[in-house]
């Protein structure tokens, strides 16, 4: 069977009719993770002050959510085999919820920790299996609008997160940060289980134990690595981290050549739209993880901006992402996508590295109407990344690529910020100032700009066909022929 943007065979037809129903429930699983993940970093100050303990220490909150998210996403496709996306979804969202809880009633920062890592092990399971969810109720031909509804909030969360989280800490507690997800959670319970069928596979693989082990070893040094190489005067730590990283992938590489059903499936790499598609997009999500971190530190510490104005700024970004899910079936309908991604991949890359030359004079809307731009580019950029990719993926498989799609799209979204800050303390180093500057922020925005800007040579490879199936669009040398 080929074409994996076909619905299971377990969907019945009512379910096929819905999808844009689960597309929304998914997608707001999505935003409320999202936006858990990046509201905190505005309220850090005041829970430090809270917990009677200095910032930096509460850089514990924030790793260990990266880690549980890297230690359990590759899991994700595996239980959606054995026990079906609706029931993993429901436990996912109730552990998020748990973690959420602990969360508020911590009282340190090692006791947050414990419940960050929590929350990160149902946040881990939320996007990869609702991917899975969508893929199986989905026919190939409504394939392009269901993944335009996904990737907004995942563009949408990171910019609403820092001025909701700034509204919180201003008028309430910052105990409600973690509150609001109670009430939304038990909502996405409950939509989920009245529009999300329990389809499992027919034959699940059985547990890798050791895949698992290794993958969250992997995944977790790297993170760390790359945290670590952000940080001046922790260099040898970051090279022994990415030196343990690498053997572990290399472990892993062999460890899933010879098990017939590996944790993470390599072989889905194979297929060749599902393997540019990750690599482009991957590079490509190096910027877009990177841009909720810069912008906002240039435009309060740099240009000396209030976070009020700071947070409005960004929410152009939102605006942007949420107009150009309109237009993405119409073009990639005339254009195709190699066309699409090569093109459009060069106007947000361009648009994201025009924030450079941002100054504190600029007048504010123009700095809006640029992210505005740069957030409907971007936007549209992962919609065609995120369907082409399962062009050729077989339904049976879906699970399995979905599981190592999401991986290295988490790993890449923090890898971002990690990239960011490297580019940030290289560009201090070189002006050899001890704290950051506005040059500093716009190198760092260029770096990052010029990284999602090298997919270019990627996107040049996709079939000229390539989704034409799910576009409808059909190539030159196709209309060309003589009939």
């Amino acid at each position: 069977m080929s074409g994996g943007c076909t619905a299971a065979p377990s969907a019945d037809r009512s379910s096929r009719g819905n999808y844009r129903v689960v597309a929304l429930i998914v997608a707001s699983t999505m935003i409320m993770e999202q936006i858990d993940a990046t509201v905190l970093t505005t309220a850090l100050p005041t829970i430090a002050r809270d917990f009677r303990e200095p910032v930096n220490a509460l850089g514990l909150v924030l790793t260990a959510y990266l880690l549980a998210v890297a230690a359990f996403i590759p899991l994700s496709g595996r239980l959606a085999d054995r026990f079906g996306a609706r029931s993993v979804l429901r436990a996912a969202i109730l552990v998020f919820m748990a973690g959420s809880l602990l969360c508020a009633f911590s009282t340190s920062a090692a006791q947050m920790g414990m419940a960050r890592f929590v929350q990160g092990a149902g946040g881990a399971m939320m996007t990869p299996v609702g991917r899975i969810a969508l893929l199986r109720v989905t026919r190939r031909q409504d394939l392009v609008s269901a993944t335009a509804w996904l990737v907004t909030p995942a563009l949408l969360g990171p910019m609403l997160g820092p001025p909701i989280g700034g509204l919180i800490v201003t008028h309430l507690d910052w105990r409600w940060i973690f509150y609001v997800n109670l009430p939304v959670g038990l909502a996405g319970i409950a939509a989920i289980s009245l529009h999300i069928d329990n389809g499992r596979a027919d034959a699940p693989g059985r547990a890798d134990i050791p895949g698992f082990l290794i993958c969250a070893a992997g995944l977790g040094t790297l993170l760390l690595g790359c945290e670590s190489a952000s940080q001046p005067g922790r260099l040898g730590q970051a090279l022994l981290l990415l030196a343990v990283a690498g053997v572990m992938a290399g472990t892993y590489v062999r460890h899933a050549a010879r098990r017939p059903d590996p944790l993470l499936d390599l072989t889905v790499l194979r297929d060749r739209s599902f393997r540019l598609s990750l690599i482009g997009g991957s590079l490509t999500r190096i910027t877009q993880g990177a841009q909720p971190f810069l912008l906002p530190l240039m435009f309060q510490v740099g240009f000396g901006f209030s976070a009020a104005v700071s947070g409005a700024i960004m929410l152009a970004t939102a605006v942007g992402s949420l107009v150009s899910k309109a237009i993405v079936s119409p073009v990639l309908r005339r254009l195709g996508f190699r066309r699409s991604l090569i093109v459009n991949g060069l106007l947000s890359s361009l648009c994201y590295g025009l924030a450079a030359a941002f100054r504190a004079d600029w007048p504010v809307p123009l700095m809006m109407a640029v992210l505005t731009l740069a957030g409907f580019f971007m936007s549209f950029q992962f919609s065609v990344y995120n369907t082409v990719a399962y062009e050729g993926v077989e339904a049976a498989r879906i699970s399995r690529a979905s599981s190592l799609y999401s991986t290295f799209q988490q790993l890449l979204l923090s890898l971002g910020i990690c990239t960011a800050s490297v580019a940030i303390q290289a560009s201090m180093a070189v002006r050899g100032s001890a704290t950051p500057h506005r040059e500093d922020f716009s190198a760092a925005l260029v770096a990052v700009a010029l990284i999602s800007l090298s997919a270019f040579f990627v996107n040049r490879r996709f079939a000229p066909d390539a989704g034409s199936a799910m576009s409808g669009h059909v190539p030159r040398a196709e209309q060309d022929r003589p009939k």
